[in-house]
C-alpha cells in the first residue's frame, strides 16, 4: 500500500447497500478477512481516482447506532472512534444511507456527526427512491447536516462517479455545532425537521397500512394468511414451472440423442452424452421452479410484507429458544444456509446466534429443491386433491413444514441447556406496503438464474465429470462376470457403503451419489442421471424419473426424501459455521447431529413405510 494513500471508511445501517457500494469502487482490489480474536469479517480494498489519487476502503459491519449490542456494532464503534486497537481512524468517514428510508438511517448520520470527525453522507438507491415518487433536496439537507451530501446508485455502473469527485475535492472544518450529542427523543426530533426540509414524500394513506396490519398481523388471521402464501408458493412451483420444465427436458433429451448419433463409440461420448448431458441437464431442467419460488420471495421482501412476518413469528420463535432477530437470518437459508448463518451476525446474545447458527441448516435450501422434485415426480401421482390442489405440491409444501418444526423442535432441546432465560424482543421498523417494482423483482430473478448457472457450469460440471470418471474406470477385467460398473472405482465405493446405509434402503447407486452430493446439494440429481446413464449403456436419453420409479420402491423413495431434510450440509456450510463460530467442535456438533437425525428418520420413514405395503 502506498504511504499517500488516503483511508477511508464505508459505514451505514444493514441493507444500505454499502457492501455493493465497495464492491462499485474496489473492484476486484480487495481482501476478505477476520478482525483479530473474533468471527467478524473486515473487507478492505483499494483503487485510484482519476485524477491519481489512491485510496484505501475500509467496509466496516452494518451497524443500528453506535451504543453497540453486536459485536459488529461494538467494531464498528470502536473504529469510527478511533478507538479499535488493530485499525487506525479513518480519514474520511462515508455514511451511506438508503434514501428510500431516510427516517431510519438519518438517525444514525446523526450519531456518526456527533464525533465530529471528516464525513461524507451518501444518499444510495436514489432511483430506487425516485420510483417510488420520493424527491431528496441534496443542497438543503447538505445545509441543515452541515455535511456533503450526494447522491449514488451502487448497481450502476457510474454510480459511484459522484463519490470519487467528492473525495478527491473533500475538505473538512470542524463545526462545534455539528459535534452535539442528541438524546433519542431529541434525536426524533431533529430526524423529523430535516426530512420536513429537505424530503418530498409521495402521498400515503397511512390507514391502508393499518387497515392491512389489523389483519395482516392478527395473532390468528395473520398466522393463516402466512400459511396459505405459503401454500401457493410451493403449489406454483409445480403448477406453473411444468410447461418449461417439460421444454427444457424436451431439448435436452433431443440433444442427447443428436451426440449419440453424431459422436463416435468411445470414452468421448460416454463422457459427454452419459456424463456432461445426462447430468448437466438433470439438474437445468429445474431451473423454472427455482425461479419461481424466488419470484414469491422477492415479492414478499419487495412488498414490505417480510418484516411482518418476522413480528407475527417472534413469540412462536421465542418460545422454542430462537430471538426474534433469528427470523431473517432463518429466511435467507430458505436461499442457501450460508448467507443465513452469516446474517447471524446481527444477533447480540451469543447464545441466541449459536442456537440460529445450528439450527439453521435444516431450513430447506433451493438446493434441496431440484431433489424434491425429481423424487416427488417420480413417485408421488400429478393428481388434484380436492379438485384444485395438486398433491405434488401438497408434498414439497409438507417438506418445507418438516425442516421448520424440525428446526424449532431442535432449538428448544437446545434452550434446555441455556443458562439464562432472559427475552431479547425483536425491534423492526415496518415499512409501508409497497408494490414490487417490475424492474427490482427481474433483476432479482437474473441474479438468482446466474448463481444458479455458474454451479451448474461450475462445481456441478466438475462433480459430474469426475463421477463418469469414477463410473468408467477401470474396466471390467478379462473373463469376469456382472456390470462393468461394479468393478468401476465408484461401484467398489457404492458397494462398501451399503453395509451403513442398506437399513435405511439406499443402494449402491444412492450411495455413490450421496458422495458428491457434499459440494453442492442439487448434485445429487446430476450424479444419479450419470450413474444410470453409465449403468444402462446405451443412449441414455431416456428421461431419468421413470428409471427410479422402476429401480426403487416407494419406501427407499420416501427414505431419501426425509434424509435431505436432514442430511449434513454442503462443505461450504460446514465452513462457513466454521468461520462464523471459530470452533470445529460446533462443526462437529453440527454435522453430528444432522446426520444422527437424518439416519434416524430416514430409518423409521423406510420402516413404516415397508410395514405400510410401500416396499
Amino acid at each position: 500500500m502506498s504511504a499517500a494513500a488516503m483511508h477511508i471508511a464505508l459505514v451505514g445501517n444493514p441493507n444500505c447497500g454499502k457492501t455493493a457500494l465497495f464492491n462499485r469502487l474496489t473492484g476486484s482490489r480487495q481482501k476478505v478477512a477476520n478482525y483479530p480474536g473474533v468471527t467478524v469479517e473486515r473487507k478492505e480494498g483499494h483503487f485510484h481516482s482519476a485524477t491519481g489519487r489512491h485510496y484505501r476502503v475500509l467496509d466496516l459491519p452494518g451497524a443500528y447506532s453506535l451504543d453497540a449490542v453486536s459485536l459488529e456494532e461494538v467494531i464498528t464503534r470502536d473504529v469510527c472512534r478511533g478507538m479499535h486497537p488493530d485499525e487506525r481512524a479513518p480519514e474520511i468517514m462515508v455514511c451511506v444511507v438508503d434514501a428510500t428510508n431516510l427516517r431510519l438511517h438519518l438517525r444514525f448520520v446523526l450519531e456518526l456527526r456527533a464525533l465530529g470527525r471528516p464525513m461524507i453522507v451518501a444518499l444510495n438507491m436514489m432511483d430506487a427512491a425516485a420510483r417510488r415518487g420520493i424527491r431528496i433536496d441534496t443542497a438543503a439537507l447538505s445545509a441543515d447536516l452541515g455535511l456533503p451530501v450526494l447522491e449514488t446508485i451502487a448497481v450502476r455502473r457510474g454510480g459511484s462517479d459522484a463519490l470519487v469527485q467528492a473525495l478527491d475535492t473533500f475538505s473538512w472544518q470542524a463545526d462545534a455545532a455539528n459535534t452535539v450529542t442528541l438524546s433519542k427523543p431529541e434525536m426524533h426530533t431533529e430526524v423529523r425537521r430535516l426530512i420536513a426540509g429537505a424530503v418530498h414524500l409521495p402521498a400515503h394513506d397511512p390507514a391502508l397500512d393499518e387497515r392491512l396490519d389489523r389483519i395482516l398481523l392478527h395473532p390468528t388471521w395473520g398466522l393463516a394468511v402466512l400459511a396459505g402464501l405459503m401454500f401457493v408458493m410451493f403449489q406454483a412451483v409445480y403448477v406453473w414451472a411444468a410447461p418449461m420444465m417439460d421444454a427444457i427436458d424436451a431439448s435436452i433429451g433431443s440433444l442427447g440423442v443428436w451426440a449419440y448419433g453424431v459422436l463416435p463409440d468411445g470414452p468421448l461420448r460416454s463422457l459427454l452424452v452419459d456424463g456432461v448431458i445426462a447430468g448437466i441437464g438433470a439438474v437445468l431442467v429445474f431451473l423454472p421452479q427455482i425461479l419461481i419460488l424466488f419470484t414469491f420471495i422477492l415479492l414478499l421482501e419487495e412488498s414490505g410484507y417480510l418484516p411482518r412476518a418476522a413480528f407475527l413469528l417472534d413469540h412462536t420463535m421465542a418460545s422454542a429458544g430462537l430471538s426474534g432477530r433469528s427470523f431473517i437470518p432463518l429466511l435467507s437459508s430458505f436461499a442457501c444456509a450460508v448467507p443465513g448463518i452469516m446474517a447471524a451476525r446481527s444477533i447480540a446474545d451469543p447464545r441466541d446466534r449459536l442456537a440460529t447458527i445450528l439450527v439453521a441448516p435444516l431450513m430447506t435450501c433451493s438446493a434441496r429443491l431440484p431433489v424434491y422434485a425429481l423424487l416427488i415426480g417420480a413417485f408421488i401421482p400429478r393428481q388434484q386433491v380436492l379438485g384444485v390442489l395438486n398433491l405434488q405440491g401438497l408434498v414439497l409444501f409438507s417438506l418445507y413444514v418438516f425442516g421448520i418444526v424440525s428446526a424449532l423442535a431442535v432449538a428448544y432441546v437446545m434452550k434446555k441447556w441455556r443458562r439464562d432465560g432472559g427475552e431479547h424482543p425483536l425491534l423492526l421498523e415496518l415499512p409501508s406496503y409497497r408494490l414490487p417494482h417490475p424492474r427490482d423483482l427481474l433483476l432479482g430473478l437474473w441474479e438468482r438464474a446466474l448463481i444458479f448457472l455458474r454451479r451448474v457450469g461450475g462445481v456441478i460440471l466438475a462433480m459430474t465429470v469426475l463421477l463418469w470418471f469414477l463410473l468408467s474406470y477401470p474396466g471390467m477385467p478379462d473373463g469376469a462376470a456382472g456390470a462393468a460398473i461394479d468393478y468401476s472405482f465408484a461401484g467398489r465405493i457404492g458397494h462398501a457403503m451399503t453395509l451403513l446405509f442398506a437399513p435405511i434402503g439406499f443402494d449402491w447407486r444412492i450411495c455413490i451419489a450421496l458422495i458428491p452430493t457434499m459440494a453442492a446439494r442439487e448434485v445429487m440429481v446430476s450424479s444419479l442421471a450419470t450413474v444410470y446413464a453409465v449403468a444402462a449403456d446405451d443412449q441414455a436419453a431416456q428421461a431419468l424419473s421413470p428409471l427410479l420409479a422402476q429401480d426403487w420402491s416407494l419406501a427407499t423413495a420416501l427414505a431419501l426424501l426425509v434424509w435431505f431434510v436432514y442430511a449434513p450440509q454442503c462443505v461450504s456450510t460446514l465452513a462457513t459455521i466454521r468461520r462464523e463460530t471459530n470452533s470445529w467442535k460446533q462443526v462437529g456438533i453440527a454435522a453430528g447431529y444432522l446426520f444422527a437425525l437424518a439416519y434416524l428418520a430416514a430409518l423409521i420413514t423406510y420402516r413404516v413405510a415397508l410395514w405400510l405395503g410401500a416396499g
